[in-house]
């Protein structure tokens, strides 16, 4: 039997990385709205925690995230941390939803418990080290000036581009065709729609898609029109994968028993952290339908976890982290992934083996309870 870590007190910090503006179909962001997040131990040792929020997908600010994290840091204070079930259900009962904030809090209990055992968090997750090479996004804008972007890219090194429509279907078309025009058929190309055709947008825009060789498209509409995805995947020649229509395993469940998509996207930040990220994985590798990893716009804080996650995850498949290369303009993390190019890769310290550097957090508002 284990002895008990318990919670002592938890500090909580307005992480707010300034970074280039980063445009998608549902706005525009010009710093990354992080929170960070030390949960202190009675064993000398505390764990990390960091999310992005990203307030048009999920509905969280970094303002709601703080406020809601005060909630919980009193919740667990004097609690076994060891106990992540436990833990994660008392943050579920008292508040529905909020997954962005609660996969700080889940991050940090995965940490405490991998250095509480002295491995690094892939190990304690059962999982071993493979190739993990990530795409790397060309956000909306004109369509010369996403070619452009894509032949910078492709001399850079990167060997898969993930381009952002949504706007216009007619012009999304003429955005892929000069990137492809641009760059030739060397490198995949996946598109992310981020829920902004309508119906007969997205049967328009993957039906002249098809042609340019388009591994898959992400959330092609808004998740009200769910009931219509068996429809458009049988017109579809892009394969299609899932991402804001699922935030839980339930989702993931529903989506593939409907026959609504090929792959699925996981994001922290949607599902609340590596607890119900697993939960997903299982649920989609029972069914043959292979994952993503995604992200919003984390520092090499969390995707060091999420790189843990993909180790301990053989149904991911695919690996969408870059975050922390789309412009911040400041690294705020000591420790943790390191970038070879595009591909990943961590050492073999106890956790998740990144921290918060110390100049940056002196910079940043903070709340201990």
């Amino acid at each position: 039997m284990t002895s008990p870590v318990i919670i002592t007190h938890i500090d909580i910090y307005r992480f707010s990385i300034p970074m280039e503006p980063f445009t998608i179909a549902t706005g525009t962001m010009d710093h990354a709205q992080n929170v960070f997040i030390r949960v202190h131990t009675d064993a000398g040792f505390y764990g990390v925690g960091e999310c992005s929020a990203f307030p048009m997908i999920v509905g969280e600010t970094q303002d709601t995230c703080l406020a809601v994290a005060q909630d919980f840091a009193k919740l667990w204070k004097g609690k076994d941390a060891l106990d992540i079930p436990a833990r994660l259900q008392q943050l579920h009962d008292a508040i529905a939803g909020n997954g962005t904030i609660k996969s700080a809090f889940d991050m940090a209990l995965y940490d405490i418990a991998a250095k509480n055992a002295g491995l690094p968090l892939y190990q304690f997750l059962g999982g071993q080290k493979r190739m993990v090479e990530s795409d790397i996004t060309i956000g909306i804008s004109k369509p010369e000036a996403m070619a452009q972007k894509a032949i910078a890219f492709k001399q850079s090194g990167a060997n898969i581009l993930k381009v952002k429509l949504g706007k216009n279907a007619v012009e999304d078309v003429e955005r892929i065709k000069q990137i492809r025009e641009a760059i030739g058929y060397d490198l995949k190309i996946r598109v992310d729609a981020n829920q902004g055709w309508s119906f007969d947008g997205a049967v328009f825009a993957l039906q002249s898609l098809g042609k340019y060789d388009i591994e898959f498209c992400e959330q092609p509409m808004r998740t009200w029109y769910d009931d219509q995805l068996p429809q458009l995947m049988q017109l579809s020649p892009v394969k299609i994968m899932a991402d804001e229509s699922v935030y839980n395993h339930h989702d993931a469940r529903k989506q593939i028993e409907s026959g609504s998509c090929h792959y699925v996207n996981i994001k922290m930040a949607k599902a609340g952290g590596i607890f119900e990220a697993k939960q997903i994985h299982d649920v989609c590798a029972g069914h043959g339908i292979p994952c993503m990893m995604g992200g919003m716009l984390e520092s090499r804080i969390a995707l060091s976890a999420k790189l843990h996650f993909v180790y301990s995850s053989p149904n991911i498949r695919f690996y969408d982290m870059d975050t922390c290369m789309l412009g911040h303009l400041v690294d705020p993390c000591v420790g943790g992934v390191t970038y070879d190019g595009y591909k990943l890769n961590i050492d073999d310290r106890p956790g998740i083996g990144a921290d918060a550097d110390a100049d940056f957090l002196n910079t940043c508002e903070r709340l201990t309870i």
